[in-house]
């Protein structure tokens, strides 16, 4: 039994105002390319397959198209939710997509059995079967008592959420064992799936922290003991508590410049180094009804991105080895982040002439974060008794970038509020004097 994992596609995601369509229509092509390459029985999205819960049209299309894919190619799908999913919106087509050989699973139910699946191999013989188990909502899996403390309620949870593991799994070996009584020399591996924050894991920018009540991550020792999980929600792909079997698959693109790793600028469908690309899905191998291997398969780079950090002088040399460019292909997008000891109020300017004759945008141009640490160091020694709100709100306000006329149009409002409260305050202080 073989089967590709992924999650965390985000399908209609807009990276700094850029619509990510292409790449996504370009990975999908390639991951049905991987499907029958690999002769690969099932593919697993474990969550996030949408950004958010009403996607554009053109997500869902991708969306629609992958489905029918792996139906042409006669491939078993089965798709969890993740926290960026709209429940109803993956609902909606459930029952149509049972018919194209997908199964969806948009919330915890209260059929465990439900959550049980099993995956068949190319004779048409169960290979596996699935504790399907997305992204689970608190109102899904326990009631709310009142008067019990921030503690108590993470206590209450991570119990509710083993459990439900727990749970689903006993089902899943109940399976088992009647297809073994069944077929004494048949034996089938137990995959489970989730969508969560497993302790210990790495992050990115572009992960929006579940917080779950105040639970913040789940311990590894409470999932059950299948012989493989496949994971969803962290973007960077990664082993679980050193396990070979736990495992993060990582989002197939990068969702923010910080996921590059040594992702090459230059790569594309044709030309990419795949063993620099960075972003995988899992290939998972199964044999005698237990874990084999996971190999990863690199995802090419489809649209080319790149950091770029330094002093002026060091960008300026960066970027003059970007002079090669195909000016027939896509332009590279680009993170700058400049580190100067002055404050430069024309960076900006000198920036947007470097690259002036260049084929590359800059989506993000900032001072890096060092500088606004030493700033914050220097005004600690100051006595807060020696600073106004005003002065505060100030050094605040210094600490980020507000580069884009969106920002600066956030920082106009911040100030305004800001202003209006100070205002307000101070009336009453007199009022009462």
């Amino acid at each position: 039994m073989r089967i590709i994992h992924t999650s965390d596609w985000h399908l209609g995601q807009f990276f700094i105002n850029k619509s990510r369509s292409q790449e996504h229509q370009k990975f999908i092509s390639w991951l049905l390319d991987q499907v029958l390459e690999h002769d690969v029985d099932a593919v697993i999205i474990a969550g996030d397959i949408f950004d958010t819960g009403s996607p554009p049209s053109y997500a869902r299309e991708l969306y629609n198209q992958f489905v029918i894919g792996m139906n042409t190619l006669g491939r078993q799908l089965i798709i969890l939710a993740g926290n960026h999913d709209s429940v109803s919106t993956l609902n909606e087509s459930k029952n149509i997509l049972a018919q194209l050989n997908t199964q969806v699973i948009a919330a915890a139910s209260e059929d465990l059995a439900s959550q049980v699946l099993t995956l068949k191999d190319k004779q048409g013989e169960v290979g596996a079967i699935v504790c399907a188990i997305p992204y689970l909502r608190p109102r899904d899996i326990m009631q709310s008592r009142s008067g019990e403390s921030g503690q108590q309620k993470q206590q209450a949870l991570g119990q509710a959420i083993g459990q439900h593991y727990q749970e689903v799994f006993e089902l899943a070996e109940k399976q088992r064992d009647e297809l073994s009584n069944s077929f004494p020399t048949k034996s089938v591996p137990i995959i489970a799936t989730g969508h969560l924050t497993a302790m210990g894991v790495t992050t990115s920018d572009s992960v929006r922290d579940i917080y779950i009540g105040s639970l913040e991550a789940f311990p590894a020792k409470d999932f059950p003991a299948a012989d493989y999980i496949a994971l969803g929600h962290i973007h960077r792909p990664q082993r679980v508590a050193k396990t070979e079997h736990i495992r993060y698959c990582g989002s197939p693109i990068p969702l923010s410049f910080d996921e590059l790793g040594s992702a090459s600028s230059k790569s594309d469908s044709s030309k990419t180094d795949s063993s620099k690309a960075g972003k995988q899905v899992l290939l998972v191998d199964f044999k005698d009804g237990k874990l084999n291997t996971v190999e990863p398969l690199f995802v090419p780079l489809f649209q080319p991105m790149q950091v770029i950090k330094g002093n002026l002088a060091s960008i300026e040399q960066q970027l003059a080895a970007l002079s090669d460019i195909d000016p027939d292909g896509l332009p590279i997008w680009l993170s700058i982040e400049v580190d100067t000891q002055d404050y430069l109020n024309d960076l900006q300017q000198r920036i947007q002439a470097l690259t002036a004759d260049m084929h590359v945008e800059i989506l993000q141009l900032r001072r890096a974060r060092k500088q606004q640490q030493q700033r914050i160091e220097r005004e600690d020694k100051e006595l807060l008794a020696e600073l106004t709100p005003e002065d505060v709100f100030e050094r605040r306000l210094a600490t980020e970038q507000f580069e884009t006329d969106e920002e600066k149009e956030r920082l106009i409002r911040l100030k305004t509020t800001f202003t209006s409260i100070v205002n307000e305050l101070e009336t009453e202080l007199n009022d009462e004097d």
